[in-house]
């Protein structure tokens, strides 16, 4: 697989426990090529599709950031974490059993349309020239603004509980994890997200994109035929 002049688009299936920036970083050094990037930050724990830009390419990349995106993943309730998600332990727990569907159903309902959302304070976003995870990590305190999201659609899928699984349909800059500990707070036993998955981003499907090893395969076999 060699870099045309006009660049290239790549949809990637990201690897939980990779960021986003490690993948980038994997298919650099396999490409030997110095202008790559990607279009929509996934945390490390969550998988799925990622767009990489290659060569010219990348100058499109701004417009990509911009789609809307679907995600499908695990809301459990009865639990808090910090980061909102499974990157940090356990702070709080309840009782959930209490929880009727017709509750969660509402709940879902009450989170879509206009909203202002607050990040994570284990988010990238910069606060005083520093990423607030690093600052969150330092128990320093944080001042962060809320941001102005449009949730689409936000459909449950199965009721498990404590597991909820879900599909949302959402505009750029949504934070699925404060979007679960919202969802936990509006039901009173607080939630976190156990599990997501970028299915789209735009008219991109994560059933078109590729393994990432099996990516850097074929550019590496490429090489050897040159």
């Amino acid at each position: 697989m060699t870099v045309p002049d006009e660049g290239m688009l790549l949809l990637v299936d990201k690897p939980k426990h990779w960021t986003s920036f490690d993948v980038v970083n994997k298919l650099r050094y396999a490409f030997k090529i110095k202008k790559i990037g990607h279009a929509g930050t996934l945390d490390p724990l969550a998988q799925g599709l990622l767009l990489i830009g290659v060569g010219k390419f990348t100058k499109k990349l701004e417009l990509l950031q911009g789609l809307n995106k679907e995600y499908e993943g695990v809301i459990e309730i009865g639990k808090t974490t910090p980061s909102f998600d499974l990157e940090t332990a356990f702070d709080s727990s309840s009782d959930y059993l209490h929880i009727t569907s017709a509750q969660v159903l509402e709940a879902a309902q009450q989170l879509t349309g206009k909203l202002d959302q607050m990040p994570p304070i284990y988010s990238a976003i910069r606060v005083n020239g520093e990423r607030a995870y690093k600052s969150a990590r330092k128990n320093e305190p944080l001042e962060l603004k809320s941001r102005r999201i449009h949730i689409f659609e936000f459909e449950i899928i199965k009721i498990s509980l404590p597991e909820i699984y879900f599909r949302v349909t959402c505009s750029k800059g949504t934070y699925i994890r404060s979007l679960a500990k919202d969802f936990g707070e509006i039901l009173g036993v607080g939630g976190y997200l156990k599990q997501l998955n970028r299915t789209k981003i735009g008219d991109y499907s994560l059933q078109h994109a590729q393994q990432l090893e099996t990516l850097i395969d074929q550019i590496k076999l490429a090489h050897e035929g040159n």
